[in-house]
């Protein structure tokens, strides 16, 4: 067993240090690519027989059916407690609060005289979530991917999750689906799932949700050619970017809340006050004693570093390279500190304001990018689930402003087909004239 003496404590370590430091327990799952492609192109030719097959041996349940039925919806809804259900309703009105803002209203502009270009919005019309199974029912990721789905207008939402030892999706997870408005519900976790809904039906061409590395491998190879993916994913994380002001309680939660995710998570302490990082090592210790899930936390907090920089200047620049899938900022002037992070997936401002939050109810999106991707990518949104398709139209006052230009450009590039595109009609236009 880990002894919490051992947290990895670092002060002022020197910039070459600095990637070494940041790195993050993540296995690298282009090994994981035969065996994920070997059960990918099994779903492909056998179908639902694969994945029955697949869920036996990696789930340890026999099914006979994938799909969820009204009668395992309707007795869901009656197993979830009404205090859960009246926070999952509080939860998803937030988040359609937010996300209902995202929608997009293109504008029609007039580029030139007789020149006018625009965008529209347009749904994906078929979605398919994946929902991890594994140490805990993530009830509140349904939440974060269809709730949006929905508001976007697709037209079908299908939800993969892996069953329990008994054959059935835990009951929070149907209720929230229910109320996010999932169309259909298969009982199907892992590769088999993202093949599935790859391939096995055909019809569900934009697969979305977190998963283990095998999962996001599966993710990449089906991203490669047939589908489009949400975004590449690795173990969650936080880092907490703390001055002296900081309670040390709140942070020493902070990062246990994200410790007992999974053992391969990473909690990161980057502070200014070398007393903060010693009182934050003690909080956690004693926090850490009373989680019933202390054992995954003890593993993550392995993976995990209270480090103290020089100043606030060293911090930031260190968390912008480190570029957090969750990122508490806990000091004085968090506002001004906040305005130069530059990387981050999810930001939360001030004492009072837990990552707990953003995972759950204040109605922005947990569905983020990790392993540093958040340098290029963002979370899910409303535009997770849109297409934007580009309108021109130009008429003969436009063409005749810009056809010169278009007809010396494409001359230069030795592309004379362009160049005569544009060449007939101001010769059809003279002609008029």
């Amino acid at each position: 067993m880990l002894k919490l003496i051992d947290m990895i404590l670092i002060t002022n370590p020197d910039k070459s240090q600095w990637t070494e430091l940041l790195e993050r327990p993540v296995m690298n799952t282009e090994n994981l690519f035969d065996t994920v492609r070997n059960i990918i192109d099994c779903v492909k030719s056998e179908g639902d027989r694969a994945v029955l097959n697949f869920e036996e041996k990696f789930d340890k349940v026999k099914l006979s059916s994938l799909i969820v039925t009204d009668e395992e919806q309707q007795e869901a809804e009656v197993l979830v407690g009404e205090e859960l259900k009246a926070a999952i309703r509080l939860a998803k009105q937030n988040i359609e609060i937010f996300h209902a803002a995202q929608r997009f209203e293109g504008k029609k502009i007039e580029t030139q005289p007789g020149i006018t270009c625009w965008q529209k919005a347009v749904a994906i019309e078929k979605v398919g979530l994946y929902i991890p199974g594994g140490t805990a029912p993530l009830f509140s990721t349904v939440l974060m991917l269809a709730v949006p789905a929905k508001i976007a207008g697709c037209k079908e939402i299908v939800l993969c999750t892996p069953p329990g030892k008994d054959g059935k999706v835990h009951p929070a997870v149907l209720f929230a689906a229910k109320v996010a408005g999932v169309h259909r519900i298969f009982k199907a976790g892992g590769v088999q799932a993202i093949a599935a809904m790859a391939y096995g039906t055909k019809s569900v061409p934009k697969i979305f949700g977190p998963g283990n590395q095998y999962v996001t491998a599966a993710k990449q190879l089906v991203s490669l050619r047939d589908v489009a993916i949400d975004m590449p994913a690795g173990p969650s994380e936080v880092e907490v970017l703390a001055d002296e002001t900081a309670n040390p309680v709140f942070v020493a939660a902070d990062l246990l809340s994200q410790a007992e995710h999974g053992v391969d998570s990473q909690a990161m302490l980057i502070t200014t006050s070398v007393k903060l990082q010693q009182a934050v090592k003690d909080e956690v210790e004693r926090q850490l004693a009373l989680l019933p899930r202390k054992e995954i936390a003890e593993k993550s907090l392995a993976n995990s570093k209270l480090i103290v920089v020089r100043d606030m200047d060293e911090a930031i620049e260190l968390t912008n390279i480190y570029a957090p899938e969750h990122l508490i900022i806990e000091t004085g002037n968090y506002m001004s500190v906040a305005e130069r992070i530059v990387n981050a997936g999810s930001v939360f401002l001030g004492s009072l304001t837990p990552e707990s939050a953003g995972d759950y109810a204040s109605g922005t999106n947990h569905t983020l990018p990790t392993n540093g991707y958040a340098k290029a990518y963002s979370g899910v949104s409303l535009d997770s689930f849109i297409r934007k398709i580009t309108f021109q139209e130009i008429k003969p006052e436009g063409i005749r402003i810009i056809g010169a230009a278009i007809e010396e450009m494409a001359a230069n590039e030795h592309l004379d087909a362009h160049k005569n595109a544009v060449t007939v009609r101001l010769e059809e236009l003279k002609l008029k004239n």
